[in-house]
């Protein structure tokens, strides 16, 4: 079972309104020490990876203003993860870091630069979930104007790809760094190369500024499920990572996955796809059922509606709460209408329904229970889905995975889904797909000039 840890540096993730609770510590995302003792924990409960979220406005669509997510702390204020990487690797030896970065806002020869840094500093820990944004609020603040169509965002990210796989697989060939004192050669500059991309959006002459880490490529993340989206994440992602209400909609996904997957002729083993889960776990099921009601004494839903306005574009303030949510046009995040639309064919969803569900963990399900319990629902999940694992996130961050930890991780580790750790270090990859590097086959290996060693791939 792969098993990640989601997460956000911020107030309040996808539970609204829990800042209140008295269990709540509403400075813990500021707190450095915490998140070292926090990747820490996760380690030895025996997460594969911690998966961060992130987004570069405020979500604004809800009444036309951003004010409800302030008030909320919606996912606002946002931290930038790039930069509690290094801290946090530092406090573990085997778990890898998913961080969400945007193609749309970051120009690829920075963005490139950035992750080859953390590869190293990681020593080949770090994975990137690739999204191309749907937020004006962030486009306007970064002197855009109209968010683009949909579609046309992913056709610019798979030329975004071309050039930052050009820059960890084909810049500096693999056997480039020389280090040799005698011939005064460090790096030998008949195998460093430019790329000399020239395209619709991108013009990147090259060569790469830092050297490719452990991985060369970091390991790939994804989260669209649009048509386009899923034909993007087959040909680019290790990690494909969806969400949906019940295991017969999140099967839907996978099913669209394999068969594009079969269709381009990539072995389904190549790739592992996750869906999110809220877990709230106890010693016993009623402790696990009483701390859920508990938590529903303090969900705020029109934070809720705010974070889903701000996903999609879609106001549901603007209706009344009996109101159902129908299938249309948006250019903003398309699979988190899905989930309450074509996803769920035999149910109706409010306008008020979506604000209940939401209030607690979003789109995803929320497992409550011992640990036996939840492993059982997680079990479900990957007969009935086909998921390999699952991104889990919490109500309160530290109570909740701390609980997970406890009660969790000892049935599934009983059960044998948790790894056993390797006292030799290994990249994220070499974990997940037995290899450091991006295969040929790939499309970021078919970048890759010079020969491969043995270790890599």
């Amino acid at each position: 079972m792969f098993l990640s840890a989601l997460d956000m540096i911020v107030p309040t993730h996808q539970t609204s309104g829990l800042w209140r609770h008295p269990g709540a510590d509403t400075a813990q995302y500021l707190d450095l020490e915490f998140w070292r003792r926090h990747a820490k924990m996760l380690e030895d409960a025996g997460f594969d990876s911690m998966f961060f979220a992130d987004v570069s406005g405020l979500y604004d669509v809800y009444e036309g203003r951003g004010a409800t997510a302030i008030r909320a702390g919606m996912q606002y204020p946002a931290l930038d993860p790039l930069l509690l990487i290094s801290a946090v690797a530092a406090e573990t030896t085997r778990m890898g870091f998913g961080v969400t970065a945007n193609v749309s806002y970051l120009p690829p020869y920075v963005l490139a630069r950035t992750f080859a840094t953390l590869d190293h500093l990681t020593r080949g820990r770090i994975g990137w979930n690739i999204v191309t944004g749907y937020q004006q609020s962030a486009l306007r603040n970064l002197g855009g104007d109209d968010l683009m169509p949909h579609d046309q965002r992913y056709d610019r990210a798979d030329e975004y790809m071309e050039v930052v796989y050009g820059l960890w697989e084909a810049s500096v060939e693999p056997d480039a760094l020389v280090n040799d004192p005698a011939s005064n050669t460090y790096l030998d500059p008949d195998k460093v190369h430019t790329i000399d991309h020239e395209g619709p959006w991108f013009r990147v002459p090259g060569p790469a500024l830092v050297t490719p880490g452990p991985q060369r490529t970091p390991l790939l993340f994804q989260a669209g499920s649009s048509p386009r989206g899923i034909e993007f994440a087959v040909k680019h992602a290790e990690v494909l990572f969806f969400s949906g209400t019940s295991p017969q909609n999140v099967r839907q996904l996978v099913d669209r996955v394999e068969t594009h997957m079969a269709a381009a002729g990539r072995a389904r083993q190549t790739a592992r796809l996750i869906t999110s889960v809220t877990i709230i776990a106890a010693e016993t099921d009623e402790q696990a059922h009483q701390r859920y009601q508990d938590y529903t004494r303090y969900v705020d839903q029109e934070a809720a509606l705010a974070l889903f306005a701000g996903w999609t574009g879609l106001d549901l303030g603007q209706l009344h709460p009996d109101d159902v949510l129908e299938e249309t046009h948006i250019e903003g995040n398309r699979s988190a209408l899905q989930s309450f639309t074509s996803m769920d064919p035999d149910r109706r969803w409010t306008v008020a329904d979506v604000a209940a569900y939401m209030a607690i963990g979003a789109r995803g399900p929320v497992i409550i229970g011992s640990g036996k319990t939840v492993v059982d629902e997680l079990e479900h999940w990957m007969t009935v889905a086909g998921v390999d694992g699952f991104n889990v996130d919490y109500a309160l961050r530290q109570p909740d995975m701390a609980a997970f930890a406890e009660f969790v991780s000892p049935e599934l580790r009983a059960r044998g889904h948790l790894a056993t750790p390797n006292e030799q270090h290994l990249t994220l990859r070499k974990q997940l797909f037995g290899t450091d590097w991006l295969p040929h086959e790939s499309t970021g290996g078919a970048f890759r000039r010079g020969e491969a060693s043995s270790e890599g791939g």
